[in-house]
């Protein structure tokens, strides 16, 4: 029980610092991010995993995402039952978050919910279509998920120890890179927690940023079964 009580913290903590950073910052769905908001808000997801994964990393392995939690029950780490708690206490510990920043910010706030962004940050008219959204958080979470699969693999040795240091980093990356296509979910807990508060498109959507995250842990597992070495374990 302490492994999924430890994913609820982890995903609260880090729910409750991302989103609250992207509402601190302005970089929220619906409105025009500048570089700093995106930047701001890509550094304090990244620390967040950062900080739990050298704080809970010992006792669930320090998860905090359904879509990590898939990929690792996929390659064959963790029973189905295991992933099943996990993703369940995760969405708690998101949920409970969001209703916290509800309470500091305001729930029309916006929660930092996960939603289709406005191309006009990019350069072109319009909204970012339901395909290329999707395809964005399918493309994004494997990646992510390949780095987690990577980082934590018991071949490769020492370096395991920075595995926490590399997974926030690479979430530095993904946001980046995703903000302003779809506010950046790659972890379907941390999007159901906003969205239920906030409503409205965030909710509407919120199919897109469970499918895609899960349909992309599925693939980083796939490729991680292809390329890892037999000591794998």
């Amino acid at each position: 029980m302490k492994k999924y009580l430890a994913e609820m913290v982890g995903t609260f903590v880090l729910t409750f610092l991302g989103c609250g950073a992207a509402v601190s910052l302005g970089c929220n769905t619906g409105l025009v991010a500048g570089t700093p908001a995106v930047v701001g808000t890509a550094i304090a997801f990244g620390l967040a995993v950062v900080a739990m994964a050298y704080t809970i990393g010992g006792i669930s392995g320090c998860h905090i995402n359904p879509a990590i939690s898939l990929g690792v029950f996929l390659s064959g780490r963790m029973s189905a039952k295991d992933c099943g708690m996990y993703m369940v206490f995760q969405t708690i510990g998101a949920i409970l978050a969001a209703a916290l920043l509800g309470v500091l910010a305001g729930f029309d706030s916006g929660l930092g919910a996960n939603g289709l962004q406005s191309l006009n940050e990019i350069g072109k008219a319009g909204v970012v279509s339901v395909s290329t959204g999707l395809i964005a958080e399918i493309v994004l979470t494997a990646l992510f998920v390949l780095v987690v699969l990577g980082a934590t693999s018991k071949t490769n040795g020492a370096t395991n120890n920075l595995a926490g240091l590399a997974i926030g980093l690479s979430l530095i990356l993904i946001h980046l890179v995703g903000i302003h296509y779809t506010g950046t979910s790659v972890n379907p807990a941390r999007s159901i927690g906003p969205a239920i508060f906030a409503c409205g498109d965030a909710l509407s959507q919120l199919w897109i940023f469970i499918v895609g995250p899960l349909l992309g842990g599925a693939i980083a597992a796939g490729i991680w079964k292809m390329i890892q070495i037999d000591d794998e374990a």
